[in-house]
C-alpha cells in the first residue's frame, strides 16, 4: 500500500508520529494509501523553517515572484490530465469536474501574475511642506490555509496562490481524506521556482489544526469546510491575535418564478443539485417555486430529469453524471436525512434509497432523491446534507420564496430564474447573501471578482481570491517622508495637522 508524505523544505518527508489516516477509493470503498497525521512539534518545525525562508521570498521583486506563477499555470495545464486523475481516484469526481476543479484554482493563479499591480501602493507628494506620504502593501510573513476534501486541487490553490505571490511562505494543511493532488501542486510550484520552504504541505487531523491555530508565527490562517469548525477556527485564531477568513456550510435556494423558462430551470437544478454528488458548498438544495401552478410544471420536468441520472465511477467514462460520496460516514448520513424527510412529511417523488451499482456495491454511490412539499421546520430544509438530494419548497408569492432565503441561517449563495428585469433587479439588490445568480444556478464568481457568504456562511471581513486576497495576505505600513529643504522651524510638540 502507497504510504504518502509531507512536502518539508522542497522534498517529501515521512511522518514520524506513527499515526496514519485511510485515503479511500470511494468508488470501491477500498484503502488505496495511508497518509500520515503530523504532530504538533511536526507542524511548528515545519512553521520554523517557513519562517526562515520567507524573508528572502519577500524581498524578491513581485514582478519575479508573479513570474512564478506564470510557469506554474503552464505545469498545471502540461500536468491537468494527471491532477484530474488523482484527484477521481480519492474524492470520486467524475473526470470533467474534476478537470473543472483544477481549472477554477488555475484561474485564481493566472489572477496573481497581476501581482505587481495589485500590490502597488498610494502616494501623496507635499501633503505639507516637503512632506510625501506614502503606503507599502508588505506580506504577514507567514500564512496557512486548512482545505476540505470537496475541492482539494481548487481551494489549495485560492489560498496559497494569493498568499505566496504577496510574499508570504504559506502552510497548507490539506484534507487528510484526498492528500495526493495538494502534494502534486507542491512538486509543480516546485519545479515554477518557488524557493524551498516557502511552500510546506503537512498533512494532519485536529491535532495539527489546533497546532496552527495556537502557533505564534502563523498571522493569517483561511479555512473552508463546515459552520461548527468555522465557527472554532475563527474564534481561537482571533484570540491568538491572528487575522482569519473562515467559509462555511450552505443552503443554497433557486427562487423559480411563473415566467421563467420552465426547461432551462430544470436543467440548471439538475446540474446544480446533483452534479458532484452535490458535494459542494454551493450547490442549490433547495427549490423553492412561485405558486402552485409554476411547482407542478416545475416537478414534471425535474422528475424524469433526475430519475434519468447516470451514477458511476469515474473510470465510466465523460457521460456520468456524478460519482460516490467521499466516505462511508457520508452516505450513511445522507440515508438518515433522507428518511427523516419521509418521516417528518415530505413527498419523495423520486427514490434513490435502493440505488446499487454492480461491481460497486462497496462503494459510497448515493442515488438521487427529489423531494417536493418540503416544509421550513423540516431537518432536511435545515440541515445541509451534503449528497445528491434536492428539497422543493413551494412559495405562494415571490415575497414569501424571498423570505426563505433571507429567514436561513446560511446565506452562501442563490439564484433566481425568471424573465423579468424588475423582479431580478430586486433579488439582487434586497437579498442578504453574498453571492447571487439571475439565471445562472451556480454563481461562483470568476477570479478577479471575490467569493464569500454571508450569515453562517462566512466568518471574516473579506473574501477569497479577487482583490480582497491581496487584501488579506498584506498589511499595510504608512510612511511620512521629511526631506529637510532650509526649513528651519525648531521642534514641534503637538500633534501634526493639517495647515
Amino acid at each position: 500500500m502507497e504510504e504518502l508524505s509531507h512536502w518539508i523544505n522542497g522534498k517529501h518527508v515521512k511522518g514520524t508520529s506513527g499515526r496514519f489516516a485511510d485515503v479511500m477509493n470511494p468508488a470501491t470503498g477500498e484503502v488505496q494509501a495511508k497518509v500520515p497525521l503530523a504532530t504538533k512539534a511536526e507542524l511548528d518545525a515545519a512553521v520554523a523553517d517557513a519562517a526562515a525562508a520567507q524573508p528572502a521570498w519577500a524581498a524578491m521583486n513581485p514582478q519575479r515572484r508573479a513570474r512564478v506563477m506564470m510557469r506554474f499555470v503552464d505545469l498545471l495545464n502540461r500536468d491537468m490530465d494527471k491532477l484530474a486523475e488523482a484527484l477521481s481516484r480519492e474524492h470520486g469526481k467524475t473526470l470533467p469536474d474534476a478537470k473543472g476543479d483544477v481549472v477554477r484554482g488555475l484561474e485564481v493563479v493566472e489572477f496573481c501574475i497581476g501581482a505587481p499591480h495589485h500590490l502597488k501602493g498610494e502616494f501623496t507628494d507635499s501633503a505639507g511642506p516637503g512632506i510625501d506620504m506614502y503606503s507599502l502593501r508588505q506580506p504577514l510573513g507567514v500564512a496557512a490555509g486548512i482545505t476540505p476534501f470537496n475541492f482539494p486541487g481548487m481551494i489549495p490553490m485560492w489560498k496559497m496562490a494569493p498568499a505566496l505571490v504577496c510574499g508570504n511562505a504559506f502552510i497548507l494543511k490539506p484534507s487528510e481524506r484526498d492528500p495526493s493532488v495538494p502534494l502534486m501542486l507542491a512538486e509543480l510550484l516546485q519545479e515554477a521556482g518557488l524557493p524551498d520552504g516557502v511552500l510546506q504541505v503537512v498533512n494532519g487531523d485536529k491535532e495539527s489544526v489546533d497546532a496552527i491555530l495556537d502557533n505564534p508565527t502563523i498571522a493569517g490562517i483561511g479555512f473552508v469546510g463546515s459552520t461548527p469548525i468555522a465557527e472554532y477556527i475563527y474564534s481561537r485564531g482571533c484570540a491568538n491575535g491572528k487575522r482569519v477568513q473562515c467559509f462555511g456550510g450552505a443552503k443554497n435556494h433557486m427562487i423559480i418564478m411563473p415566467d421563467a423558462d420552465m426547461d432551462q430551470a430544470a436543467d440548471a437544478l439538475v446540474g446544480a443539485g446533483y452534479g458532484a454528488a452535490g458535494e459542494r458548498c454551493m450547490a442549490i438544495s433547495v427549490a423553492v417555486p412561485v405558486g402552485e401552478d409554476t411547482a407542478d410544471r416545475l416537478i414534471e420536468k425535474l422528475a424524469p430529469k433526475v430519475e434519468a441520472l447516470k451514477i458511476g465511477p469515474y473510470t465510466a467514462g465523460n457521460d456520468v453524471d456524478f460519482g460516490p460520496v467521499v466516505t462511508a460516514a457520508a452516505k450513511a448520513n445522507i440515508a438518515r436525512l433522507v428518511q427523516t424527510g419521509i418521516d417528518q412529511g415530505a413527498d419523495l417523488v423520486v427514490d434513490g434509497r435502493d440505488f446499487k451499482l454492480q461491481g460497486y456495491e462497496d462503494g459510497y454511490f448515493v442515488g438521487a432523491h427529489l423531494f417536493d412539499r418540503v416544509t421550513t421546520d423540516m431537518d432536511i430544509y435545515k440541515t445541509e446534507i451534503f449528497g445528491p438530494v434536492l428539497s422543493t419548497v413551494r412559495a405562494k408569492t415571490y415575497e414569501e420564496a424571498i423570505g426563505y432565503a433571507m429567514d436561513h441561517e446560511y446565506g452562501n449563495g442563490t439564484a433566481i430564474f425568471t424573465r423579468d428585469g424588475d423582479t431580478a433587479r430586486d433579488f439582487a439588490s434586497r437579498i442578504n447573501i453574498g453571492m447571487v445568480g439571475i439565471n445562472v444556478p451556480i454563481p461562483v464568481p470568476l477570479a478577479y471578482h471575490t467569493f464569500g457568504g454571508w450569515k453562517k456562511s462566512g466568518f471574516g471581513d473579506l473574501n477569497q481570491h479577487g482583490p480582497d486576497a491581496f487584501r488579506f495576505y498584506t498589511r499595510t505600513k504608512t510612511v511620512t517622508a521629511r526631506w529637510p529643504s532650509g526649513i528651519k522651524e525648531g521642534g514641534e510638540f503637538t500633534i501634526p495637522v493639517m495647515e
